[in-house]
């Protein structure tokens, strides 16, 4: 009878990306990141995925970039029928894996759940989500109950001076140069 360790698990699971479908037949599979430079995924290690409920850390062989792709070689997955029970899960990290921020910095993660203001005091909702889109990141903002102009989620560009006027990470708040009726 083998001795069964203690099962690894992050203290404060972040999602950074996902793994996609199986490259070639020697088990490597494609992967998305969701780091602002796609190869700093590689950075943080080690990687955890949750199967059938359970966490298991992955550890690499290897990675490459391959055209647009990134691929990587998971240790102990050797053909594509094994790379294939790995398409579509989550690339999890411990978030004290990250390194510190300096001041005035912040991790998308630590803007969920923010309350979204504009600056003359009307409350938008709170932010739900993050989004990137080609030119700029999004806030998806979730209103409130009783949102006066009866909207249930509004897109807010991140735009840092233009549109975000102050994100004040202890009163949890984000103030917004924003028209509430958008």
């Amino acid at each position: 009878m083998s001795k069964q360790s203690n099962p690894v698990v992050p203290a404060e699971p972040l999602v950074l990306g996902k793994m996609g479908s199986t490259y070639g037949i020697r088990g490597w599979l494609r992967v998305f990141s969701s780091t602002e430079d796609a190869e700093s995924i590689f950075e943080y290690q080690p990687w955890f995925i949750q199967r059938a409920g359970k966490w298991q850390v992955v550890e690499l062989e290897g990675w490459k970039r391959h055209t647009q792709d990134l691929i990587i070689k998971v240790k102990g997955v050797d053909d594509r029928d094994a790379a294939n029970l790995l398409t579509n899960c989550e690339i999890v990290v411990d978030s004290k894996q990250l390194p510190p921020l300096e001041d005035g910095d912040y991790y998308w993660k630590d803007l969920f759940g923010c309350q979204v203001v504009t600056t003359s005091g009307y409350e938008l909702g709170k932010i739900i989500d993050m989004m990137e889109t080609g030119s700029n990141d999004v806030m998806v903002v979730k209103a409130n109950l009783k949102d006066a102009f009866g909207l249930k989620e509004r897109l807010i560009p991140f735009l840092d001076g233009q549109v975000i006027k102050k994100v004040d990470l202890t009163t949890r708040t984000v103030e917004v140069d924003w028209d509430p009726g958008f």
